[in-house]
Formats: structure tokens, C-alpha cells, sequence
């Protein structure tokens, strides 16, 4: 009898331990500005801050604000979606990174309907070292006095970036010379970057911009350093110098529009592809592209 009540009572913790397991584990957990990290980050139990929200969230499971409130600092480690849900949902953060996303080389990470600040003292806004793919959507950026997107992926990988707007900063969106097998790319839609010293660099691997505006740069609205830079259906405003490649380096530019700048192309040594079918006006220095695309 006392045998069978000990097996009975290992079969019930061993249970007990699988359910809370699995809580802990939910596929799609909340937070609430009047949350707690020590709820189980349910619907009805919100947690406080994203770091306590991810612990307790599945691999490629989503994190979801439930109201306005500043969400905290984060480093994301595994595949997982956080969705600001169109409230006012801040990753505020003073002399640190706003989100470091370190997941495994094919994970997806997506940042969604989220408002970063820096207030005036912090680094970078979201700093990429490992994942297969980041979907950055309908963010916003400011007061970092680094970068405002950092992707510096060792190894392969893929960055969206759309529908969001930076400004200020050192730089708004740069891919860093960490040097990896496999091709580092980044797409860049419908994003309105303001105010920083560069707002698109390579120093490796690739960036596409399209329907995007770069305006008052105080040095360069893009620039390859080294890798490439595809410009398509944009305006440049008011920036120190609108676009540059250096030796090593390569922009190619369609359709794009280069108002108030102070040098329109710049000469760094680099290869500017235009397809001819750009528009200065008004720059000090409007420069001339180092040659033409092929167009069909």
C-alpha cells in the first residue's frame, strides 16, 4: 500500500512539473504596463516588461502588449515575435541597447509596433549578432547616440526593415564589417531616417533602400564603405553629402532624387551606377555618377 501511494504521489509532481513546464512555455504570452514579472504572463496575469515575458514564451511564439507601457531592455536569444499591437509600447533604455537579438542562425525574429528611445544616452536601438532573418515593422527610433539599427551578424543572414522612422543618432541603419561566410542583406522600405550623421552604410554585405527618404544627414545619406548600396525610388534632402562609394564600395541608383544637399554624389573612389534616370537640384556640388546601369 505505501508503495503504490509513493508512485501515485511521483506520478502527480512528475504531472505537476510538466503543466507548470508548459505554462511556462505558452506560444503567446502578454505584458501591461501595470503588469508583473512575476505573473504568468497570461492574458488575465500580464507580465511587466519584455524580459520577463520571454522567459516564459516557446521558441517562435509572440510576446503582445496589452497597453501603453515602457517594456524595457532585451536580449532575444531565440525565434519570437513582439508586437506592440498599436499601443504607445516603449523599449526605453539610459547608456545600453535597446533589444540585442543573439537567436540561433535560422531564426526569425520580428519587432513590431515598437517605439524605441534612447533618451539622449543610449547605444544602439537593435543590435543584430545572430539570426537567420529580423523584420523590423512599423518601429520608430530616437535619442541613441549610437546606432539606431546595427546588423552585425558573423554569419548569413536577413534584415527588413519597413514602414519605420529614425531619427538622430550616429547612424541609422549600417551593416558592420564583422566578417562571416554567407551573404548579409538588408532591406529597407518605406523608411524615413532624419537627422543622423550616416544614415545608411555598409561595411559589408548589401542594402536595398526603396520609397524611402534620407533627409539632413550631416555626413553622408549613404554610403559604401565597403559591400553595396541599391537605391531605388527615393529622395535625398539636405544631406552633407547624399550618396558615396568608397574604394571597395558600390551604389547603384534608380530613380532617385537628390534635392539641398551639399554634394549630390560624392567623390570617394568608389563605382556610382546611375541608371540615368535621376534628378538633382540645388546641391553645392552635385557630382556625376561613375557609370551608367544597363537598362532594358
Amino acid at each position: 500500500m505505501k508503495r503504490l501511494l509513493k508512485v501515485a504521489l511521483a506520478v502527480c509532481v512528475l504531472s505537476f512539473a510538466f503543466i507548470t513546464s508548459a505554462h511556462a512555455q505558452a506560444t503567446r504570452t502578454w505584458v501591461s504596463g501595470v503588469g508583473d514579472d512575476a505573473n504568468p504572463c497570461s492574458r488575465t496575469a500580464p507580465c511587466k516588461t519584455f524580459a520577463g515575458a520571454i522567459s516564459k514564451t516557446a521558441a517562435s511564439g509572440e510576446i503582445d502588449a496589452l497597453d501603453p507601457g515602457g517594456f524595457g531592455a532585451l536580449t532575444i536569444t531565440k525565434a519570437i515575435t513582439i508586437d506592440g499591437g498599436g499601443q504607445l509600447a516603449g523599449v526605453l533604455v539610459s547608456g545600453t541597447n535597446g533589444i540585442t537579438v543573439s537567436a540561433g542562425a535560422t531564426d526569425t525574429v520580428v519587432l513590431r509596433h515598437l517605439a524605441f528611445s534612447g533618451i539622449g544616452s543610449g547605444l544602439d536601438g537593435v543590435q543584430i549578432t545572430s539570426a537567420g532573418n529580423v523584420v523590423i515593422d512599423h518601429c520608430t527610433f530616437q535619442g541613441f547616440t549610437v546606432n539606431n539599427i546595427e546588423v552585425s551578424l558573423a554569419n548569413s543572414g536577413y534584415v527588413l526593415v519597413q514602414d519605420s522612422t529614425i531619427t538622430g543618432g550616429d547612424k541609422g541603419i549600417v551593416i558592420t564589417a564583422t566578417t562571416g561566410p554567407g551573404p548579409v542583406s538588408a532591406l529597407v522600405k518605406n523608411v524615413t531616417i532624419q537627422g543622423t550623421r550616416i544614415a545608411l552604410q555598409t561595411l559589408r554585405g548589401h542594402i536595398d533602400a526603396t520609397h524611402s527618404t534620407i533627409q539632413n544627414s550631416l555626413g553622408y545619406g549613404a554610403i559604401a564603405s565597403v559591400g553595396s548600396i541599391g537605391l531605388e525610388d527615393s529622395i535625398f534632402s539636405g544631406n552633407g553629402t547624399a550618396i558615396q562609394a568608397q574604394p571597395g564600395g558600390q551604389v547603384n541608383i534608380s530613380n532617385v532624387d537628390m534635392f539641398n544637399n551639399t554634394a549630390g554624389i560624392g567623390a570617394g573612389g568608389g563605382y556610382v551606377g546611375s541608371a540615368l534616370n535621376n534628378h538633382q537640384f540645388n546641391s553645392t556640388t552635385p557630382g556625376a555618377p561613375t557609370g551608367t546601369m544597363l537598362t532594358q
